[in-house]
Parts: structure tokens; sequence; C-alpha cells
């Protein structure tokens, strides 16, 4: 009797010498619509990414309007929302400053000490060369009751003021350097407040006030400057 031809094993269930059955290759389309799904995620994810910084950035630059009028609760809650979104903004080109820093200086001025100096350290572990920060951190320190430390900060803060605007006066004074305290008003500030640190007979409130009244006008110059460049 004959026998009927052997049918040839398929290439979906061959077997392979050690007993194992061939895996399939994935498909050409699989492989593509992997890609684009991919693609389309990390497309997606810059995009949150980028919304969240347009966002963030807006909350800062609003924050700071809101504190050079002295709306220092609504400009609180603007640089909350600020570091919600983006805790890594860093506001200006100049005289830069993190949303960290901001909000420190706002919980300083409203008075909430304790949370100002946590936020202000932070501030500081993320960009050391933030004098501003620095100088709020110092106010903090004082009022807190840490007057050694508080003073070790403020004249930081302040010489580190000083020294950056002397610098942008020196090697800039034909460009935007002039319009850096032109008068010299708050370089003439510090040095009276440095003198008064040095000589140790220190003027608590006094010294408090100076330091206040510097940390919003450093910032107002920054507007001023802003509006100049602006208008040319």
């Amino acid at each position: 009797m004959a026998l009927g031809k052997e049918r040839a094993p398929s290439s979906s269930s061959s077997v392979v010498c050690d007993g194992t059955r061939d895996r399939r290759r994935p498909s050409q389309k699989g492989i593509t619509m992997k890609t684009v799904y991919f693609l389309a995620g990390v497309s997606l994810t810059i995009l949150l990414a980028a919304c969240a910084t347009i966002r963030g950035s807006g909350d800062v630059d609003q924050g700071r309007q809101a504190l050079l009028e002295g709306h220092y609760q609504r400009a609180l809650r603007l640089f909350q929302d600020g570091e919600q979104i983006d805790p890594t903004y860093v506001y200006g080109t100049e005289l830069r400053g993190g949303v960290s820093s901001y909000l420190g200086r706002t919980q300083y001025l409203t008075g909430n000490y304790t949370q100002a100096r946590q936020t202000l350290e932070k501030a500081l572990s993320q960009h050391k060369s933030d004098n501003v920060a620095r100088l709020y951190l110092g106010l903090t320190l004082y009022r807190l009751g840490d007057q050694k430390a508080g003073l070790a900060n403020i004249q930081r803060g302040m010489q580190g003021i000083y020294n950056w605007l002397q610098y942008i006066n020196t090697n800039f004074r034909f460009d935007f350097g002039k319009d850096w305290d032109e008068s010299g008003t708050i370089r003439g500030g510090i040095k009276s407040d440095l003198a008064m640190i040095s000589s140790g007979k220190i003027n608590g409130p006094q010294l408090v006030a100076d330091g206040e009244r510097l940390g919003i006008g450093i910032e107002q110059e920054e507007e001023y400057f802003r509006d100049e460049h602006a208008r040319r």
C-alpha cells in the first residue's frame, strides 16, 4: 500500500536540533508601531515639560511683580505654585535667582522665619552664588535669635552684592553695567553697613532694616534695568 507524501513542517512549528521550537521573528509592522508609540511618548514628555517651564516662569514673573508692589501674600502663593511646577527654574540673566530663593525671601517678608530658613538653605544648596538669598538667610537667622550666624550671612550677602555691582560697573561700564546702581546709592549703603559690622558696634534694628531695604532695592534695580533695555 502506497504511503502518502510527508508534509513538510511549517515554519511556525519547525523543530531545531535541541528539540525546541523556533520563535517567530517580530513583524516589521510590530517594530514600527512600537517605535511610533515610543517617539510619541517622548514627544509628549518633552511637550509637558516645556509647558510646565512656561507656566512656572509665568508664576515667578508675576510673583516678582507682586513682591515689588508689596503684595507679599499674593507673591507667596505664586512662588509656591512656581516651585511645585518647576523647582529648578531660575529667573534672570544678570542677577540670577532660583524660584526657591524668591519663595524663601517672601516667606521671610511674611514673617514665616522657620520655613524661610529651610527654603533659603535649599536655594543656596542649589546656587551657592545667590548673594540675595544669602542676605535673606542672614536676616532670617538674626530674627530667629542666632545673631552670630545671622551677621556672618548678612555680611557675606552684602559683600557679594557689592562685589557683583562693582564688577559689572567696571567691566561693562560702556554697556549694560552703567544701568546698574548708576548713582552708587546701593553700594554706598552697603559700605556703611559693612563698616558697622566690622566695628563690632552693631545696631541690630538698623542693620535688619537696611538689609531688607537692600533685598528689595536690588530687585527694583533689576526691574529698572529690564525696563531701560526694553525701551531701546
